[in-house]
């Protein structure tokens, strides 16, 4: 098994080492090269800006700098060309025999070259999270699957990951949720669809609280029992975390999410109270009108409330508890948090107060935009809401239509199960392929696109190559493309194979960032380049020896855009 380096990465330590020969006295001891990829493809596959940065600790003009550089560099077998540019950049074209053997390198290895820089470490990822006694909605579609992304491109670069569903099973809202539960339920809807059931009970006693206020004296007595722990309370809020599951679990697994943690809120009860003597031990606590207080105005973040006036406890204080848990069970490297943008104070808050209490584990919260379809928004509480059940049976029905106009033939089960594949995985693309903080507005027409930026399009690629391997098969049976020898004789064969063979790149920055559109970027580029090339250059009517090399290429186009769908959670048909 191996243990690649990305190209870049192994470039910038050849740079590195020419710079270090060159100049072995007054080098800053720090320094270390960095090489990335050419933005024009006219000026080489990668590019070294470090010769400029350089200059002044060096003393030197930086084009002279570059060329003792690039004199350290003659010779090297994975370039074909250095050239100098400007006043000091360093460019570089790689070896197309050197690319060849890269890309094979990537087709051995079971971890597609993708570096393994997380062994030994653990990161816990807490995503979706939702609402107990709630239907999901298209609100928490961007947490699920921004969360489920980040989680799986852990994995995949060798880090242990713990994905937690943190539920919202424990708050206020309960104490309304029992006052309907006890004058509104309708017994038979509560068998027929109990999360939606639950949610309708929860909005009726909502609505009669903002015109009785002795209704909401009332729920919040029901509250404070179920906090003491009554017995007919707490079975009845036991009874809705078990409904409110098992109608979540049939949404993930529908999305193809799973967790290893499915701990809400009440989980960390009893360890509350312990943080409030932290706090007190280290000196951070104060009272403020009767509720306790962490003062963040020297950091300009305000004030933490951590127990209010009326001795419950705040989201901060469960969130701080929460974290210690997870440092003492699982010792993470890191602590990822998805959710969106309106949460950033928060988390601002109690990360500062968790530092300031020693917790030393990185933690971040990765943000992210609003997602709205362009005619609703919508809000809980009101009960105006978009369900994401809606929108995955809405997903499915759409690429059911787009299956049976393209492929009559396939029987109805294969249809039912290739549209499941393009439905779900368009929703989440046009999640994906998107900058998590930005706001998307969802639309079908470009979700579903066959020629854009979507699922469908990446999907009918992939499956357009597997077409192509399949017909080779029938007319060369005898053929065994994966003896042949491999070459990229061609200069889209080139653009192609350095595609391929930055795969691990892009998987990599995706991780580092947070940001899987960057992997979305990618697949959509290599996805056109075949485009590209399939037009341009013929497979099966090539002569002997250049069919099978280029059979073995697309075949590695293929299993690049499957993996790389794969790690954001979407299936690739071979047939559509």
């Amino acid at each position: 098994m191996l243990n690649l380096q990305t190209i870049d990465q192994e470039l910038a330590l050849v740079v590195q080492e020419s710079i270090a020969q060159a100049f072995p006295e007054n080098l800053p001891e720090d320094f270390k090269a960095s090489v990335f990829r050419t933005s024009d493809p006219r000026h080489g596959d990668y590019q070294c800006n470090d010769c400029m940065q350089l200059a002044k600790a060096l003393r030197q003009a930086p084009r002279g700098i570059a060329e003792k550089v690039v004199a350290g560099l003659e010779g090297h077998p994975a370039l074909e060309k250095v050239e100098l540019a400007g006043p000091g950049f360093i460019n570089f074209t790689l070896s197309t025999d050197w690319l060849a053997d890269r890309v094979l390198q990537l087709e051995s290895d079971v971890h597609r070259g993708i570096p393994q820089v997380g062994e030994g470490e653990t990161v816990v990822v807490d995503y979706s999270s939702p609402n107990v006694a709630k239907p999901m909605h298209i609100g928490h579609i961007r947490s699920t699957v921004i969360g489920n992304a980040l989680d799986r491109l852990h994995r995949a670069c060798g880090f242990q990951v713990i994905a937690d569903n943190h539920l919202g099973d424990w708050g206020t809202q309960f104490g309304l949720i029992l006052m309907g539960y006890r004058n509104f339920l309708d017994k038979e809807a509560l068998e027929a669809s109990p999360v939606t059931e639950l949610e309708r009970i929860y909005v009726a006693s909502y609505q009669k609280s903002k015109e009785d206020e002795s209704w909401l004296d009332a729920a919040r007595d029901e509250l404070v029992k179920l906090q003491a722990g009554d017995e007919e309370n707490l079975k009845l809020w036991k009874s809705f975390v078990e409904l409110s599951l098992r109608e979540f679990n049939k949404i993930y697994a529908r999305l193809d999410v799973r967790f290893d943690l499915e701990r809400g809120e009440s989980f960390y009860n009893d360890r509350l109270a312990g943080i409030l003597e932290k706090l007190k031990s280290a000196g951070l606590l104060q009272e403020s009108d009767g509720a306790q207080i962490v003062d963040l105005e020297e950091e300009k973040l305000g004030v933490c409330i951590v127990q209010k006036r009326d001795g419950g406890f705040n989201y901060a204080t469960t969130d701080i508890a929460t974290v210690f848990s997870r440092v003492e069970e699982f010792s993470p490297s890191t602590i990822l948090y998805v959710t969106d943008e309106r949460q950033q104070r928060h988390f601002q808050q109690f990360f500062s107060v968790s530092k300031k209490l020693g917790i030393k584990t990185d933690l971040q919260h990765v943000w992210f935009g609003l997602m709205r379809l362009p005619e609703a928004t919508f809000s809980t509480r009101e009960g105006n809401v978009i369900k994401l059940e809606a929108l995955l049976d809405e997903a499915e029905s759409r690429a059911l239509k787009m299956v049976q106009a393209s492929s009559p033939h396939l029987s109805p089960e294969i249809q039912a199960e290739v549209a499941s594949a393009v439905g779900i995985g368009s929703i989440k693309y046009a999640d994906l392929s998107q900058n998590p903080q930005s706001l998307v507005t969802f639309t079908w027409e470009k979700a579903m696109a066959l020629d854009g930026n979507s699922a469908p399009y990446l999907q009918y690629a992939h499956a357009r190559i597997r077409s192509v391997l399949d017909k080779y098969a029938t007319q060369f049976p005898e053929g065994k493309p994966a003896e042949a020898p491999f070459q990229l004789a061609e200069p889209l064969e080139r653009d192609l194979g350095l595609k391929i063979a930055r795969f691990p790149e892009a998987v990599l920055m995706a991780t580092r960032t947070y940001r899987p559109n960057l992997l979305a970027d990618y697949l959509f580029d290599l996805a056109q380049t075949y485009s590209t090339y399939h037009q341009s250059i013929p497979f099966l009517r090539a002569e002997p020896g250049v069919r099978e090399s280029r059979m073995r290429l697309i075949a590695l186009v293929a299993d690049t855009l499957k993996d790389g769908l794969k790690l954001l959670g979407i299936e690739t048909p071979n047939r559509i």
